[in-house]
């Protein structure tokens, strides 16, 4: 009987995880919402009340999105006053929802690493993750990776999909 080889664990590719460098800290998402009369009109005094009341404190080094829930038009300073409230607690803010918040995580993370390590290599971006990474962050992944590697796939290696081959130096 011939030996079963893991064609896989052999070959020479490398994987891109972008769940190992998933930024820490807790995400909460705050919905604008909550402070429109009937979940979508603003009054100024009133919604100027309503911050002034909330307790800011419990955002203690959060990640905070901004975000209305509802179809409401609001004015733009009304996501900016929040910001202002959020400012002395929260580790970061950004206007959006969670996913918006991670993307903008992996932006400020991505462009810190050094990518010249991948090069001429064989590169999958991992594409299953138990944690919420966005599409933004793989693409921008890749964006950081094409310069350097040989390939670029997405997956696993088992079923993986090729995204880029490097043209081949003359």
């Amino acid at each position: 009987m011939d030996e079963i080889i893991n064609k896989v664990a052999e070959s020479k590719l490398e994987v891109f995880d972008l769940e190992d460098y998933y930024p820490k800290g807790q995400r909460v998402q705050i919905d604008i919402s909550q402070w429109l009369i009937e979940g979508f009109l603003l009054r100024e005094k009133d919604f100027r009340e309503s911050l002034k009341n909330h307790d800011w404190s419990q955002y203690q080094d959060q990640l905070v999105a901004i975000h209305c829930s509802t179809d409401a038009i609001v004015p733009a300073w009304s996501s900016i006053l929040v910001a202002i409230q959020l400012a002395p607690f929260a580790k970061k803010i950004v206007d959006g929802t969670i996913d918006d918040l991670n993307a903008s995580l992996y932006e400020e993370l991505l462009p810190k690493i050094d990518f010249s390590v991948y090069e001429n290599k064989a590169m999958i971006i991992k594409g299953c993750s138990k944690k919420p990474v966005p599409t933004r962050a793989y693409i921008l992944a890749a964006h950081h990776l094409q310069p350097y590697a040989r390939s670029i796939m997405y997956g696993e290696a088992c079923s993986a999909v090729p995204l880029y081959k490097a043209p081949k130096k003359a």
